[in-house]
């Protein structure tokens, strides 16, 4: 990434001019369109229109040169409020509920905190506009390109840091239409300007604060009223959650019967003064897993789903266990027995390109693999075919975001497990 993709708002910021001194006049005028503004979405927009009356008007003037958001305050600029339309500042406020709603600082990880920026500015005025919410800004510029439809931030993110030698993103920064508060809020800039500064617990209870609103707003406002991004995260919300380490055991357990004799003592008990009763297969477990090495894995998250994976095998006799790592190929398969079983915690972890999970089915083709299961550890975003759906029974554990969900076999998230 250049240089210039870390260059802050402040020095590409085109509206910088009109920060300084409030004048009382302007910033009652700008309340009053911005009031208005709220009205309209609870007519015509009534999701946006719930969420947006929560947000505290907070007048910004000496630090902000367009429009801000905290999850709990609209931060705006009286004079570039004057410069909107009436449909525009409705547009504006859904910009500002979005970002709130797709928590896009908590989602943000180690990515370029400027190209995600414009990233998540595309995919919600891409939402906006496909739900119709009051009129897309063009009294300025602002972020928008149907290429991206259908987009949630981190695929435009990707698509956009595979690319980001032949865009211009100081040009992209100039097309943003608020300030995002994220990490530099609690640093140097934000001091003795009236610019949020909050504690990582401020903003997790603001994170709590708004799954409570997202649900009473879309209650209100009825399930044909509702984005499809942000019924996705209500149903995360609310749908009951297993634990991603329950359904794995089920998941692979349920491949073949099983029956319990005294005659073979578990191998997890072998340490043990006492014996406990092994499982008897009728057959061997054949299972697969495959590991995304395209998004953020952390060594301790991948060390943790490896070493659970290897104590629900050590409960079986007989089985095979096929593990390899891919981004856009596979890379170091190995199969393990339970003569070997102990040495799947030393895997060596390969690949970090893109994702493609049709590289996996055309891995077990080729090698004439059919798995009883077929278990997929990923950041869920695919370049495109999320595979075959009809080739064998599968698993998705998903991590760094609950807005993905595959289109075909189980898709669990392996965030779930600290939330339990």
């Amino acid at each position: 990434m250049s240089a210039e993709a870390t260059t802050q708002n402040k020095d590409n910021d085109k509206f910088a001019n009109l920060i300084g001194p409030t004048d009382p006049g302007v910033d009652r005028a700008s309340r009053e369109k911005l009031i208005g503004a709220r009205v309209g979405l609870l007519l015509n927009s009534p999701f946006f229109g719930n969420m947006a009356t929560r947000l505290q008007l907070q007048n910004a003037d000496d630090w902000c040169s367009t429009a801000a958001t905290d999850g709990r305050n609209f931060y705006y600029n009286s004079r570039f409020v004057e410069m909107l339309k009436a449909k525009e500042l409705e547009f504006l406020f859904g910009h500002e509920v979005l970002h709130c709603c797709y928590d896009h600082f908590g989602r943000r990880g180690d990515r370029d905190p400027q190209l995600w920026n414009i990233a998540d500015d595309y995919a919600v005025n891409s939402d906006l506009i496909k739900s119709k919410v009051g009129t897309r800004i063009t009294t300025v510029p602002c972020l928008y390109d149907p290429k991206f439809d259908g987009m949630c931030s981190e695929e435009i993110y990707d698509k956009l840091y595979e690319n980001a030698e032949k865009i211009d993103i100081n040009k992209l920064i100039e097309q943003m239409i608020d300030e995002h508060l994220d990490g530099d809020s609690e640093g140097e800039e934000g001091k003795g300007k009236g610019k949020p500064k909050l504690s990582k617990e401020e903003r997790d209870l603001i994170r709590e604060e708004l799954k409570e609103a997202m649900l009473s707003a879309a209650e209100q406002a009825g399930a044909g009223n509702v984005p499809s991004g942000v019924k996705r995260l209500i149903k995360s919300f609310t749908e009951p959650k297993m634990n991603w380490r329950e359904l794995l055991r089920q998941h692979i357990q349920s491949t073949i019967k099983t029956d319990f004799s005294w005659m073979r003592p578990g191998r997890k008990t072998w340490h043990m003064d006492s014996v406990m009763p092994g499982m008897i297969n009728g057959e061997t477990t054949d299972v697969v897993v495959a590991i995304d090495t395209s998004g953020s894995i952390a060594e301790s998250m991948l060390r943790d789903f490896l070493s659970e994976v290897k104590g629900i095998m050590e409960e079986f006799e007989q089985f095979r266990l096929h593990l390899f790592t891919f981004d856009t190929d596979v890379y170091n398969p190995v199969t393990y027995s339970s003569e070997t079983l102990d040495n799947v915690e030393d895997y060596n972890i390969q690949g970090y390109g893109g994702t493609d999970f049709t590289a996996i089915f055309n891995y077990l083709k080729r090698e004439a693999i059919e798995p009883q299961r077929l278990v997929v550890f990923t950041d869920g975003y695919p370049w495109g075919s999320w595979g075959d759906p009809d080739y064998c029974d599968t698993l998705w554990i998903v991590h760094g975001t609950r807005e993905v969900e595959a289109p075909f076999g189980i898709t669990v998230y392996y965030d779930d497990a600290t939330r339990h």
